[in-house]
């Protein structure tokens, strides 16, 4: 039974769900770059191994989310060539930076991500029941990314902070464009 109701103005369900895909599809292309440009220089590090476990797990989320887009006729974002790059090169930088910086980079746009998931979780409320548990099952995943990143960092650091900062930043408005265009 379809528990959703929207206003005057707000998207319908299948608009919202078309939004969900798309934009979690586009958010789990990002972070899979983001992981291979940390792996291209943390490969060999001692937190090389908990990368690669993490990349593996974005890769399934991103496998689900493009038969998602496949299955349901949604319409992948523009934006996928931005987002390759930009994922990549954000992983590249941050690794280069350091491992606290890499780990830093995974916290902040896990964190992003754990409220964006809930948001949708919370949306769909009883609706879409089996995309609803994808969403719960990925957001576990992305805490968990969350938390083992943020045991091999302290943010005692302006620069970490700063970092963190401006990740989490760029990662709300690529959110915010990738659900619109």
């Amino acid at each position: 039974m379809n528990k959703y109701r929207h206003q005057p103005g707000e998207l319908s369900l299948q608009q919202l769900i078309n939004r969900i895909i798309r934009v979690d599809h586009a958010g789990e292309y990002g972070a899979a770059r983001i992981y291979d440009g940390q792996l291209r220089i943390l490969k060999n590090a001692p937190s090389g191994p908990i990368i690669k476990k993490m990349a593996s797990q974005e890769q399934k989320h991103l496998d689900y989310f493009d038969k998602m887009v496949v299955e349901r006729e949604v319409r992948p974002t523009a934006l996928s060539p931005l987002w390759h790059a930009a994922g990549y090169a954000l992983g590249v930088l941050t690794a280069s930076l350091g491992e606290k910086a890499a780990m830093t980079c995974t916290v902040a746009v896990e964190s992003v991500i754990d409220e964006h998931y809930q948001e949708q979780i919370k949306k769909l409320g009883e609706d879409e029941r089996d995309l609803r548990e994808k969403l719960v099952e990925f957001r576990k995943d992305e805490i968990e990314h969350r938390d083992t990143a943020s045991s091999h960092i302290h943010k005692d650091s302006i620069q970490l902070q700063t970092l963190d900062n401006v990740v989490r930043s760029a990662t709300r408005t690529a959110i915010w464009l990738s659900e619109r265009i």
